[in-house]
């Protein structure tokens, strides 16, 4: 099994910064890609940002140039930093974690509990 604990949301203002961290513990050789969904109040979840364990990386085009996903193998840590936060960033974000490279919904093996992001405009 793998435990995905997440960190740093929080409140922020429109145009603001916020970095989420995400630690992976358990049996973490199992894990490949490492990523991040969000799901905001009565719309489905979705993938942020995602990377793989050789650090090959994709975004949703709504964060492309404003989010920054990284990933540290030696820490089993991924983060993201959110910079230019706008009010519909606002939501619950996940980690997420495969066995393969890719963080596709059907293809996550792990979730964290998620943390909220509040966006004030």
């Amino acid at each position: 099994q793998v435990q995905l604990v997440e960190s740093g949301g929080g409140l922020v203002q429109a145009g603001g910064s916020l970095r989420l961290s995400c630690a992976a513990s358990g049996s973490i050789f199992r894990i490949n890609a490492m990523g991040w969904y969000r799901q905001a109040p009565g719309k489905q979840r979705e993938l942020v940002a995602g990377i793989t364990r050789a650090g090959i990386t994709n975004y949703a085009d709504s964060v492309k140039g404003r989010f920054t996903i990284s990933r540290d193998n030696a820490k089993s840590t991924v983060y993201l930093q959110m910079n230019s936060l706008k009010p519909e960033d606002t939501a619950v974000y996940y980690c997420a974690s495969a066995t393969g490279p890719l963080l596709r919904p059907t293809l996550v093996a792990y979730w964290g509990q998620g943390t909220q992001v509040t966006v004030s405009s």
